[in-house]
């Protein structure tokens, strides 16, 4: 049973309908204000894969490209991409971790923790 995401072009709202069929049936109505004005909007789509297979692809070398380690808001960026990767929330500890980094400061293990970075130019 497919849902089929549409937008009113009276309100402006999207909304899905789930369809009982492939074949749409009669004309569709606004959920939000009863217009039969709609579109229907191409769907997102969700590519499911193992566990095993993102964490492999996390591991690959082109992950790090770009990432320079002694800049706090590069290995923000980098953090934050994985994470999405992973698909889990870390917890509010990482949230804050990667929050201070963006900000500019190293994590406090780090070699440099506590150099003056300066600001970016």
């Amino acid at each position: 049973m497919p849902i089929y995401e549409y937008r009113c072009r009276s309100c402006h709202r999207q909304f899905s309908v789930l369809h009982r069929t492939f074949n749409v049936a009669g004309p569709v109505a606004c959920r939000h204000c009863g217009g039969a004005d709609v579109e229907r909007l191409v769907s997102k789509v969700a590519l499911l894969r193992s566990q095993e297979s993102g964490r492999e692809d996390m591991g690959a070398d082109s992950d790090l490209d770009g990432v320079d380690e002694g800049d706090p808001r590069s290995m923000a960026r980098w953090a934050r991409k994985m994470g999405r990767e992973l698909g889990e929330e870390a917890g509010p500890e990482w949230d804050e971790m990667v929050g201070r980094m963006e900000d500019g400061e190293l994590p406090p293990d780090s070699p440099d923790a506590g150099a003056d970075l300066g600001e970016d130019s």
